[in-house]
């Protein structure tokens, strides 16, 4: 199970930046050791537990990089077109035969070049003559046209390293060594539980006065779409001491637990309170709208992280504070997602010293840039502004006011929550 240490710890003062507090629990996870060996087409979104070195060259052979004809560079015309009698033909998937020297063989795109031979001809650059012989113009280069064994990757390069999340294309590579299993970190296991008597599960009876609740599963969806093992806790009571109890007993089969609601100044906003009657408690409040209340904690050396309760406050919290920190503790690198430049097409205002993330559409403008416009309603507990825009506009800690044209940063969602 990951632990987390409860050395230099900061809590109280001023509320901490999303970069501080990330920083803080990311240096001291001791991310999952544990391995486990599966099948290539299940490894898609895993993390790679060793570094993987190439069992052989890419391209294992020297190959045709076109449909043409194989010669030798060193008889290559140089002033005019010569005629080359044709001897030999190879396909791909087929062995060459050693070329004879002063002729030319017809050859096919990722045939092996046959022996002797190291420059091919486009056939749509050459033509055959009433007898026979391929025709080639001057002016080629030696070793034209060719792919060296190699050159894509050379054996024992180390084409995929340990703790990178593996793509579909990484997938690719690993097949194009000839593997068919790939040893990666086992999944990490999170609880995830939603606090609060005023929320009723799916499918539950509800009550007059109690929602429905959405954030425990937005939250497992965007867990397992990292590749987590979630653990679905339910909803768990406004009462301390059970919710203390729940705590302490989850963490032990965990590496990290995962809360929503409860978390913020209220009289029955228990999660806070619990976490520090069983554990530690890192941090609390951070400068980041929406999302200001999360609360930070170590349970029996397992991390504790509780989100606001509000839906739109949740999901930035989680893909700024969470996502870093599952990556952390798998081992992967996790570094944040790069905004993209686009213009601004409203006008907006902020408090310095704290990030903002503001939901918003992409348009093209007139000009042929992108342009960011903002969500009409700002309330961060709007669905509707989640599920009706393409991203999120980050405004850093500096910055106080956008007007149209700024140069703003958007984060799409597919970068979010990918």
């Amino acid at each position: 199970m990951a632990q987390l240490s409860d050395d230099c710890f900061a809590f109280g003062g001023p509320m901490m930046s999303v970069d501080e507090a990330v920083a803080i629990i990311a240096a001291r996870v001791a991310a999952v050791r544990d391995i486990e060996t599966v099948a290539l087409d299940q490894a898609d979104g895993r993390i790679l537990a060793r570094d993987l070195a190439a069992p052989l060259p890419l391209p294992p052979f020297t190959n045709s990089a076109v449909d043409g004809y194989a010669v030798r560079g060193g008889e290559l015309p140089r002033e005019q077109a010569r005629a080359f009698p044709l001897a030999g033909r190879v396909q791909a998937g087929s062995a060459a035969q050693p070329a004879r020297a002063g002729h030319a063989v017809r050859i096919f795109t990722g045939a092996p070049m046959p022996e002797g031979t190291d420059t091919v001809f486009m056939q749509e650059d050459v033509r055959i003559d009433e007898a026979g012989r391929v025709v080639l113009p001057p002016g080629l280069k030696p070793g034209a046209n060719v792919r060296p064994a190699g050159e894509d990757i050379p054996q024992g390069h180390v084409a995929l390293k340990a703790g990178q999340r593996l793509r579909p294309q990484d997938v690719a590579l690993a097949a194009a060594f000839g593997l068919t299993r790939l040893e990666v970190v086992r999944p990490l296991r999170v609880a995830v539980f939603s606090t609060g008597d005023e929320l009723a599960s799916p499918g539950e009876p509800r009550a007059a006065a109690q929602l429905f609740d959405s954030n425990r599963f937005m939250l497992m969806a965007m867990l397992k779409r990292l590749g987590c093992a979630v653990s679905d806790l339910g909803i768990l009571r406004d009462e301390r001491i059970s919710l203390a109890n729940g705590l302490k007993q989850v963490a032990a089969g965990h590496d990290l637990l995962l809360t929503t609601g409860g978390v913020s100044t209220g009289e029955e906003d228990h999660v806070k309170a619990a976490v520090e009657s069983v554990g530690k408690l890192v941090l609390w409040r951070m400068a980041i709208k929406p999302g200001r209340p999360v609360a930070m904690g170590i349970i029996d050396g397992t991390p504790l992280i509780g989100l606001p309760g509000n839906p739109v406050a949740s999901f930035v919290t989680f893909v700024h504070v969470v996502r870093p920190t599952v990556l952390a503790l798998m081992g992967a690198p996790a570094a944040p997602p790069v905004p993209m430049p686009v213009r601004a097409a409203f006008t907006y205002k902020k408090k310095i010293g704290r990030r903002e993330y503001v939901r918003g559409f992409l348009r093209t403008g007139e000009d042929g840039t992108l342009q960011a416009i903002k969500f009409p309603r700002e309330g961060a507990g709007l669905l509707s502004s989640l599920v009706e825009t393409d991203g999120l506009v980050e405004l850093g800690e500096t910055v106080t006011k956008v007007e149209p044209g700024d140069v703003v940063g958007f984060l799409g969602y597919a970068d979010l929550i990918g």
